[in-house]
């Protein structure tokens, strides 16, 4: 398994290398480190630690995949008879049994070949260059090309913009690393079905190729490349998180002003039918937000807006803005980074002598049993496996968890949603601090947190409003879609959806999307956007993994939704 150290030794050894042949392409030193990881991490990774091996030498071992027909391989050779077979395949026989035997006198998982003389490499250099393109290019395995890690290098380019015109982005001067995914995918199996998005490629019996690149890409993505720093420097148990956005349009400021408490930012310069279905954001009045051109097309003006760090690009009925003349400092932001949040995190522990319990019924305290589950992994797979944990240790749907279950008209979801959240090392408040606490601690004192005196209770509808007025204080940022949620969780991060209810006094709902699982898989539309997150939550109807309903946060009796991630 491929640690956070071994991606930096990578990258400290041939980061500079890669970026200097990477210029001018749409690839970076994170990417190709990903394919790297997941061609020849488990050779380099344990080869690295033998001090005789120098990085150079290492690269040059790096050739593996013995399968031959007998396991399922279909492409040239499939055996050593049809090597043999072609011109100079003796010769590359040599050459591949070779390299299998020197590199396994370092990976013991190899040594099998020593006793098996039809067994040779099928795999060759640290990007993985396939011999059965020995038939169409033999001299770059003659002459052991794939030894030197530019040639392997320059090889590997290739292949991705091979990928990158499969994709039909060969055009583009920039791609996501989602996009990369893509390409990745079309790099090992030659082509890509956007309809099942990540699930493609060699699988592994745990998870696919796709998957495998996206979080080996986000393990390099927290390593800085040379002399730059990282995104923001994940701590273990948690996740890099994006940069904050900014603003890019060049148009006319606008405010809006309505008498509403929000406008709608629409997908489309048109209202839809019903009314919610391609709202994408809620504005507040007063925001101001920077039109792409300030014409109005069909009654609506295309702006971008700011909100929780996420930038939004949509419409607004031109109707609801009047012109801003200058920017506003709902334009600037601080991040969370540059200003530690003033406020301390309001808690009501357990009281002396007593235990919180998930058997228990709810109130305003937090869980207190011992030995939770918690983060603490430093790779996407372990932060799952440790968010998985947590959501079968709460398990909302077990009846003796009195805690989330529903009764007399009330649900938890509030109460589930903090508890997913603490266990993963997130502050989402279970109470939160009176109006007069609040003053008191703006003054420098230091209230202590009594229930209906210096902190109240939090619902749903609460919740909105604090990661609205306060999440960003405390790591919390926006995100657009519920596929930005859906990827996020499956690095191990934790993903909200909230939304407030229209009726005062009535019900909001938050919800977790958590990590798929090989049982609970999100549903993609056939460009390979998540319609239906796995989410997990306490409600009328309690579950630790399921796809819910499609679009409930749109549904007429909610106000608003947001979506939030945290590292």
């Amino acid at each position: 398994m491929v640690k956070t150290a071994d991606v930096a030794w990578f990258k400290s050894n041939f980061g500079a290398r890669m970026a200097e042949a990477l210029r001018g392409t749409v690839f970076d030193v994170d990417m190709l480190t990903a394919i790297a990881c997941q061609e020849t991490g488990s050779l380099w990774g344990p080869m690295r630690q033998i001090a005789s091996l120098t990085p150079e030498r290492v690269v040059a071992l790096c050739c593996g995949d013995t399968l031959d027909a007998d396991k399922g391989r279909r492409a040239f050779p499939r055996t050593k008879a049809d090597l043999l077979a072609v011109p100079k395949g003796a010769q590359m026989f040599d050459i591949a049994r070779k390299a299998l035997l020197d590199m396994a006198e370092h990976i013991p998982d190899y040594r099998f070949a020593r006793t098996n003389t039809k067994k040779f490499c099928h795999g060759f250099g640290v990007f993985q260059y396939d011999l059965q393109f020995f038939l169409t290019d033999p001299d770059y395995f003659l002459e052991r090309r794939y030894e030197s890690f530019d040639h392997a290098l320059q090889h590997a380019i290739g292949e991705l913009k091979r990928g990158l015109r499969t994709l039909r982005l060969q055009d583009r001067s920039a791609i996501s690393d989602r996009e990369f995914c893509h390409v990745a995918i079309a790099y090992n199996t030659g082509g890509f079905n956007p309809s099942r998005d990540l699930k493609q490629g060699h699988f592994d019996g745990t998870k696919f190729y796709g998957e495998a690149i996206r979080d080996f890409m986000a393990m390099a993505r927290a390593i800085p490349t040379g002399n730059a720093p990282p995104v923001r420097p994940p701590a273990p148990g948690t996740v890099t998180l994006p940069p904050a956005d900014t603003i890019t349009a060049t148009g006319p400021f606008f405010q809006v002003d309505t008498n509403a408490n929000t406008v709608r930012l629409r997908s489309e310069a048109k209202i839809s039918n019903p009314v919610t279905a391609n709202v994408r954001a809620d504005l507040p009045d007063g925001h101001v937000v920077r039109a792409l051109t300030g014409t109005a097309v069909n009654g609506f003006i295309e702006v971008q807006a700011l909100l929780g760090g996420k930038l939004f690009q949509g419409f607004v009925a031109e109707r609801l803005l009047v012109r801003a003349a200058a920017p506003a400092p709902a334009l600037v932001r601080e991040s969370a980074e540059a200003a530690p949040a003033p406020i301390p995190e309001a808690h009501l522990a357990a009281a002396p002598g007593t235990v919180t319990k998930r058997t228990g019924i709810a109130g305003a305290r937090s869980l207190s049993e011992p030995a939770m589950p918690a983060r603490a992994a430093e790779d996407p797979a372990g932060l799952r496996d440790e968010l998985n944990a947590i959501i079968d240790y709460l398990a909302t749907d077990d009846p003796r968890h009195k805690r989330y279950q529903p009764h007399d008209g009330a649900t938890f979801c509030n109460i589930y949603a903090h508890d997913y959240c603490r266990l993963a090392g997130t502050y989402l408040p279970r109470v939160w601090w009176s109006q007069p606490a609040l003053l008191q601690i703006a003054r420098g004192q230091s209230p202590q947190p009594r229930l209906g005196s210096s902190v109240d209770e939090v619902r749903a509808n609460d919740i909105f409003r604090w990661l609205r007025d306060f999440g960003e204080r405390f790591g919390w940022r926006r995100a657009a879609t519920v596929t930005e949620l859906q990827d996020h969780a499956n690095l191990g991060g934790v993903s909200l959806i909230v939304a407030r209810r229209r009726q005062d006094g009535r019900s909001g709902h938050i919800v977790a999307v958590v990590p798929e699982t090989g049982d609970e898989t999100a549903k993609r539309n056939a460009a390979g956007a998540v319609t239906m997150p796995v989410q997990s939550q306490a409600g009328t109807v309690n579950f630790r993994r399921g796809r819910s309903t499609l679009d409930w946060w749109k549904s007429e009796r909610f106000a608003e939704h947001a979506f939030w991630l945290h590292a």
